[in-house]
This record gives structure tokens, C-alpha cells and sequence, in this order.
């Protein structure tokens, strides 16, 4: 956890202060950051410039953990809440870039560097305090369906939401489809003694969902390791090896996204984030809970392909060997029939066999029969 208190820039409210938040420079350094053709705004491009309305996905003001019937912008909203007690605003944004999050970051009055973070996709999850807003990073993953698994498969995908949270708002951001929030918000609307706690009962509700779809990451997870390593070591498998390293790599992306998470858990279960009620409080430390046993399913993961690829690999040697021996076996056969026609084939004229009737049948016959021999004593020691 960071604290930017003394980064403040003073009046972050309404008027021309807020060109130190988000000015023309600041926009174009994210700009550079993002791809191109991204964030261009009307002065580098000529285009209309986009208002935050169109990344909005919803806009609402809930009083008393109901929400208010009608539809306002996030302007008139925050009006309202900052009138009415226990009210509070929530924004869900879908990957809005710099000049959609410009008028929002003036209306909420959101720290440059918060701002940069939330334009900016693949956060490692953290929180931070702004003065009275705290921002939250969070990663999201999700399992990503497929017929076989093969070493090009994608197994998990990842995204991010980005929360800010202030007295009278919680704003979302998401990035990516692995953690949508509409059915976080209908849930929660369904517990308005939940959602009375305030914005921080949403920062609840979002982690609460992404820390259970990193279970059912898990569980998921788990079923395609059980495939691997039933393949393995029933030796039917030819591409065993890629298809362990493709698990590796895609387990090493779910774990950037569920590691990280146990600080900012911890930090705000310890209660070093002030703003965050008791109650509240409570429900996160049950998602510590929950993130626990993820972290201990994953470490669990990598142990055991570790374990699989090390099998796999002894397999692989054990076949060379086994490989080795039936090709020395053969060769030793061949070298006894190699002997005797290199013996017979001198051409000396004194050699009394050249000259028997039965000469060349018996040579055959006794080159048959030390081929057997040496075949069935092969045999016998498993070499062939």
C-alpha cells in the first residue's frame, strides 16, 4: 500500500485547476503509453473529443443501499449524493481511454497518477491512498474453454478492474471480459442492508467475484493437470512435455494475478485503509480466506507439474536407453554373421572347409545358430 498524501495537488475541484490533474502533456505521455491510434484527442487528431458518458456503462446513486429510480450523469449524480446522507454514486467504466476518463477525473476530482493506472491495462494489484480517495487494483482471470488441451491452448485469461472509492463515489473500471460486473451490481443490489455500508460494500462485492472465479479457475485448472498426468504415465501421449510447459506458462499468468492480491487483502484487513468500515472489514477478511486456499491450490499446481515434467523426462530417458539396448542387441547379432563371412571370404587356399561338400550349408547353419542363441539370450534380459 502507497500513500500519496503529500503528491496531493490542491483544489482538485471544479475549474481550471484541474489542468495540473490531467493537462495536454499528461495526456499525451499515457497516449505514448497506450497503442497507437489510441487517445488521440481533437487537438492531435481533429476528431470530436469523447466525453466520459460514452464509456459509461452504468451511472447510479444509491441512498440507504437502494438505488434511486431515473437516470442522471455522473455530474448530476455526485450532486446528489453529496446532498443526501448515506449516498453514495458508482460508475462502471468499460476500457475508457485518456479523454473519456478527462471530465470524470475533473467531476471526481482523481489523482493524475490513479488516473494513468486506470487508463493503462494489467495493474499488478495494489491499493493506494490519494487524500480522502483510495484507489484498488485488482487482477481478474478466467478459464477459457477448450475441446483439448494442446500446447498452443489458452487456458486463462486475464484483465483488471480498477476501483476508486470516495466518500460520496466508487468508481470500476474494467478492463478485458474475464470479471464482468453487472451481475456483481444485480446481486448487490438485492442486499440493501449490504450496500448501505457504503462504497466500500462494492469494493467487497467486485473482490469477493474475482477471488471466486479464481476458485473455479482452480477447479478447472486442477481437471486439465489430472488429464496431463493421466496421459503420462499411461504412455499414450507423443506431445506430453509442450503441452506441461504450455500448463506452466498459463499457471505462471493465473499466478501474477492471485499472488499479488494477498497485500492489499492483508493491508486492508489489518485496517490500514481508515475509510474501510468494520462490518465491511469483516467480508474482506472472508475474501482473504478464500484467497488463501487459491494461493495454496496454485503452489500446489506447480509443485505437481514439476513432478509430471520430471516423470515425463525419465520416461523420455528410460526410452532412449531401452531404444539403446535393442539397437546394440541387433548389431551384436549382426556381428557374428559379419565374423564368419569376413573369415570365409579371405580366399586362402588352404582353408579344408572351402572344399567340403557340406561346407557352406554348415557355416549357414551355425550363423542361424548363434543368431538364435544371442537372440533368445537378448530376450531373456529384456533387451529385445
Amino acid at each position: 500500500m502507497a500513500d500519496h498524501n503529500a503528491r496531493r495537488l490542491p483544489n482538485l475541484g471544479s475549474g481550471g485547476s484541474f489542468s495540473r490533474v490531467l493537462s495536454a502533456p499528461m495526456k499525451r505521455m499515457v497516449s505514448r503509453m497506450l497503442p497507437r491510434g489510441a487517445g488521440h484527442n481533437s487537438v492531435d487528431s481533429g476528431t470530436p473529443s469523447k466525453t466520459g458518458e460514452d464509456a459509461v456503462v452504468d451511472c447510479a446513486l444509491y441512498v440507504d443501499g437502494r438505488r434511486e429510480p431515473g437516470a442522471l450523469s455522473y455530474t448530476e449524480a455526485l450532486a446528489e449524493a453529496k446532498k443526501r446522507e448515506n449516498a453514495f454514486v458508482w460508475i462502471g467504466l468499460y476500457e475508457p481511454d485518456v479523454d473519456q476518463f478527462a471530465d470524470i477525473a475533473q467531476v471526481f476530482s482523481l489523482h493524475e497518477l490513479a488516473v494513468e493506472d486506470a487508463v493503462k491495462a494489467y495493474q499488478r494489484p495494489k491499493v493506494e491512498r490519494y487524500g480522502e480517495m483510495t484507489f484498488v487494483a485488482l487482477r481478474t482471470a478466467r478459464y477459457v474453454e477448450h475441446a483439448e488441451l494442446t500446447e498452443h491452448s489458452e487456458i486463462v485469461e486475464t484483465g483488471n478492474i480498477m476501483l476508486f472509492l470516495g466518500p460520496h463515489f466508487v468508481i470500476t473500471v474494467r478492463h478485458g471480459n474475464a470479471c464482468r460486473l453487472a451481475p456483481v451490481r444485480a446481486d448487490l443490489e438485492s442486499k440493501p442492508e449490504l450496500l448501505a455500508q457504503g462504497p466500500w460494500a462494492v469494493f467487497h462485492a467486485v473482490c469477493d467475484r474475482v477471488v471466486d472465479v479464481y476458485l473455479d479457475v482452480a477447479a478447472a485448472v486442477e481437471e486439465d493437470i489430472d488429464e496431463v498426468e493421466t496421459s503420462v504415465f499411461s504412455r499414450t501421449g507423443n506431445d506430453d512435455i509442450q503441452r506441461i510447459y504450455q500448463l506452466k506458462r498459463e499457471l505462471v499468468e493465473f499466478k501474477r494475478a492471485v499472488f499479488p492480491l494477498q497485500r492489499p487483502i492483508a493491508a486492508l484487513v489489518a485496517g490500514q485503509i481508515p475509510s474501510v468500515p468494520m462490518e465491511v472489514r469483516r467480508y474482506i477478511r472472508d475474501i482473504g480466506d478464500h484467497l488463501s486456499r487459491v494461493v495454496d491450490q496454485v503452489s500446489s499446481f506447480d509443485d505437481l507439474l514439476n513432478s509430471i515434467l520430471q516423470a515425463r523426462l525419465a520416461q523420455v530417458t528410460v526410452d532412449q536407453n531401452n531404444d539403446m539396448r535393442k539397437i546394440a542387441s541387433w548389431a551384436a547379432i549382426a556381428a557374428v554373421q559379419t565374423t564368419l563371412a569376413g573369415i570365409y571370404g579371405m580366399n586362402f587356399d588352404h582353408m579344408p572347409e572351402t572344399h567340403w561338400t557340406y561346407g557352406y550349408p554348415l557355416v549357414l547353419g551355425v550363423m542361424v545358430a548363434i543368431a538364435l542363441v544371442l537372440y533368445r539370450f537378448f530376450r531373456r534380459a529384456g533387451w529385445l
